[in-house]
């Protein structure tokens, strides 16, 4: 790695609801893109092994699916210096948690191109 141009490590944050795998990928992937040509590392928060199924969930005692996917989300936001937020990000209840978490504990802060802050 580069380290001249290594500028931390940052999470996405991404609406999910409503979208299709291929539109949530291909929005993924467009902002990885973004992030690691600015220098960022970017930190998982799609949450997709067998841990996370539905299924395993439940066997676990998870009440609130949504709830445990944005806890994991906030834990892994703890290894990052910056924070992502797609398009729509505002219309997303998780998201705009991610935001006010985001702002409230100093991370810098970046929104998809053409996003209203």
């Amino acid at each position: 790695m580069n380290m001249i141009n290594y500028a931390g490590k940052a999470m996405l944050s991404q609406p999910m609801a409503g979208k299709t795998k291929e539109e949530i990928v291909a929005a993924r992937e467009k902002a990885v893109a973004e992030l690691k040509k600015r220098g960022y590392e970017v930190v998982n928060t799609f949450f997709t092994d067998e841990w996370y199924s539905k299924e395993n969930m439940e066997k676990r005692g998870v009440e609130n699916i949504p709830l445990c996917f944005l806890a994991k989300s906030l834990e892994n936001m703890s290894l990052c210096n910056a924070a992502y937020f797609c398009a729509g990000w505002q219309n997303a209840r998780g998201c705009r948690i991610e935001h006010e978490t985001a702002k409230a504990y100093g991370l810098e802060i970046i929104y998809e191109e053409g996003e209203e802050k």
